[in-house]
């Protein structure tokens, strides 16, 4: 079996594999189910000074990262292993989902590239077939803070990572719903109880509970994630929770 191969372009490689080096990914990095290259962009720079950036034509603010820099770079890495996705992280790009990390987790690797300043020169994004993809509404001081969340979406699902499949089956969006909440020991705490049904032994009756309030956490947090799943799954409504007084 082919290990799954991940390229990481940057201007900071001491940030990888960071957090990566840790808990599973860490370990499964150490065992060779996965493999991490860091490619420091600036070993492409010009110059005495390495420059990666140019200032934006037309005129404005910031820096932006010039495309013959970023090709190099990208060129290099392309040698570096298998053919896999290459992606930019951006703001502007398609919002990530679940479905397309366990897309990329049963595939070679992924080829990530993180830009900074400004932006990337938008000739090499076309140039080099990179794919923009954001992480959130929100602006980062680079793409290398979303390449970890990315990697460590997709590592956590290769197989043998996090051991039995169940253990990721029933998370958030795997179902196209938020996940059911959670309880461990003690029964009683801060004058709140476990719900009985979760006590219960009774595991149809807990399957309905999880199910009816992770509809009800859905519909209430993420309107746009339940009405994709109602478009999916033909449900009109989302479980009553008051019904579900009957199996607390």
């Amino acid at each position: 079996m082919t290990t799954w191969h991940a390229s990481v372009l940057t201007i900071h490689p001491a940030m990888f594999p960071g957090p990566l080096g840790q808990a599973l990914a860490g370990r499964a990095l150490d065992s060779g189910l996965w493999q991490l290259d860091v490619v420091d962009i600036r070993e492409f720079g010009l110059g005495r000074h390495r420059a990666v950036d140019d200032t934006p034509a037309g005129g404005g603010p910031g820096m932006v990262m010039r495309a013959d820099v970023m090709a190099a770079a990208i060129d290099a890495a392309l040698e570096q292993g298998p053919a896999r996705p290459r992606i930019l992280l951006s703001p502007r790009g398609r919002p990530l989902h679940q479905a397309q990390v366990r897309d990329w987790s049963k595939g070679p690797g992924l080829m990530l590239v993180c830009g900074r300043f400004e932006g990337v020169d938008e000739r090499v994004i076309a140039g080099r077939d990179l794919e923009e993809v954001s992480i959130g509404d929100f602006v980062l001081s680079g793409g290398e803070v979303a390449a970890l969340a990315v990697l460590d979406a997709c590592v956590r699902l290769l197989p043998g990572v996090m051991g039995a499949e169940a253990s990721h089956a029933e998370e958030s969006f795997e179902a196209g719903l938020l996940e059911y909440p959670h309880y461990t020991r003690p029964q009683d705490w801060d004058g709140h109880r476990i719900p009985d049904v979760l006590l219960s032994g009774d595991h149809a009756r807990v399957a309905a509970w999880r199910q009816a309030r992770a509809e009800a956490a859905t519909q209430a947090r993420r309107p746009d994630l339940w009405a994709r799943y109602q478009a999916e799954t033909g449900n009109k409504s989302a479980s009553d929770i008051d019904k579900g007084k009957s199996l607390k």
